[in-house]
């Protein structure tokens, strides 16, 4: 049977000022596949259980490598680069998480036997082929039927470094060619789109990867000395600036209300959305600012915003925002004026066509919305927008992020919401609904 959660009032008050965001996925994920590859045992603090974090934790250990989830930690025995055990006929399956699926084929460089990598159907629809070419080039073998999963990989015993163009801005496909470049001998060159640099971060600060970063003319050249063990490690996971996006735009769009959150992870590539909700008249500030293991690191202040003005966005912000646009479009339709935003086609190619979805739902709730050239949309914002219909909301793909957007409409602009599939947000933020519930928020 399908969950469904009903959200019948707004949100008017908070009953706490002050929250924590579970740990940020895409470390978690990374955590997890490095840590299978070090020499050692690594421990992990504050790891986002999330089902797309499960699903790497299941696939890492049918690769032979033991994992403890305990309570408050993670605990994982690496066995360094040879480590993984490739059984005939091994079937790993990435459910819903695109980074694990993208990222798990590229630790398989030197698999002994075909490997079959397979998702949840929302998956399936994903394009694979985005690391199915540069990883060809190392020497792995695939067979996909239209670039997508389920897919076959088989390693190969005559790997060789590449030099490899990255035109996406995509850090999933950085990341790949970054963790092939461990298990092959002499140098990896990367020209990218710039794009989350985790990956960067992990290897210069926490591996100890003999690696170099320049930035050039709006790429990034990446330079990798492959073949280069490395030890265990510890990490405590920092908050998710992801999660913590959607308080922060309940807290501005709601009327006298402060908030903060403690302990996310500001990497300048993933605050994009703080960036732009600041140039539209967001009240958001740092504080208790920090430098850990390479990452950044804050607490978050937010004051709610009575005068929001429109924005054209320079499409050079959208790679450090690409998760969030949706909470950003919701935000330009409660602005004065008319918000214009470009070059977006990637959303498209996300857990479910989110550019459509965006454009969709702000029709359903009575903005003017209209999609131009460059897989654009532009809105004409409304501040005094109030609703007092009965929206529902579903046949999304099980879109964790759609889901959890429809929440916060329906807290901040009233009216009857319908939401199906209310566990889709499992696959990121296990604990959404019960931080709604803590802030205040009712829901049946």
């Amino acid at each position: 049977m399908k969950k469904i959660v009903v959200i019948n009032n707004k949100i008017k008050k908070f009953n706490v000022d002050t929250i924590n965001i579970i740990g940020d996925k895409s470390i978690s994920i990374r955590f997890i596949i490095f840590a299978s590859l070090s020499n050692g045992k690594c421990i992990a603090k504050n790891i986002l259980k999330s089902e797309d974090v499960l699903s790497v934790i299941k696939i890492i250990r049918k690769l032979g490598i033991k994992i403890k989830l305990k309570k408050n930690y993670c605990e994982v025995y690496g066995k360094g680069l040879n480590g993984y055990k490739f059984r005939k006929n091994l079937i790993l399956d990435a459910g819903n998480s695109g980074t694990t699926a993208r990222l798990i084929c590229a630790a398989l460089i030197n698999s002994n036997h075909n490997i079959k990598i397979t998702g949840d159907e929302s998956l399936k629809k994903r394009d694979m082929q985005r690391i199915i070419d540069p990883l060809k080039k190392f020497g792995l073998k695939f067979k996909s039927k239209n670039g997508k999963l389920p897919l076959i990989i088989k390693g190969s015993n005559s790997l060789k470094s590449i030099k490899y163009f990255e035109k996406l801005g995509s850090a999933q496909c950085k990341s790949a060619v970054m963790i092939s470049s461990l298990f092959v001998p002499g140098k990896t060159f990367l020209k990218c789109l710039p794009s989350r640099n985790h990956t960067e971060i992990m290897f210069k600060n926490v591996l100890k990867i003999p690696i170099k970063v320049k930035s050039k003319k709006n790429f990034d050249y990446i330079e990798i000395d492959g073949k280069k063990k490395f030890s265990s490690f510890n990490y405590n996971i920092p908050g998710d600036i992801s999660s913590a996006s959607f308080f922060i735009v309940l807290t501005l769009l709601s009327k006298n209300l402060n908030l903060k959150i403690k302990n996310i992870n500001v990497n300048p590539s993933r605050i994009g959305i703080i960036k732009i909700l600041n140039s539209m008249g967001g009240k958001i500030k740092f504080s208790n600012k920090k430098i850990y293991n390479g990452e950044n690191i804050a607490d978050l202040k937010i004051t709610s915003s009575k005068n929001l003005n429109s924005i054209n966005l320079n499409p050079s912000l959208n790679s450090s925002a690409i998760d969030e646009f949706l909470l950003i479009f919701l935000v330009a339709s409660l602005s004065k004026g008319v918000s214009t935003f470009r070059n977006l086609g990637e959303l498209n190619k996300k857990e479910s066509k989110r550019l459509d979805w965006g454009y969709k739902i702000l029709k359903m709730i009575g903005i003017k919305v209209l999609k131009i050239k460059n897989n654009g949309i532009k809105i004409w914002g409304n501040p005094k927008l109030k609703l007092n219909k009965t929206f529902i909301i579903k046949d999304y793909l099980k879109d964790h992020r759609i889901f959890m957007l429809s929440v916060i409409i329906a807290l901040t602009l009233g009216g009857k919401w319908i939401i199906h599939d209310s566990d889709s947000f499992k696959t990121s933020f296990p604990s959404f609904l019960d931080t709604i519930k803590k802030l205040g928020g009712k829901f049946n």
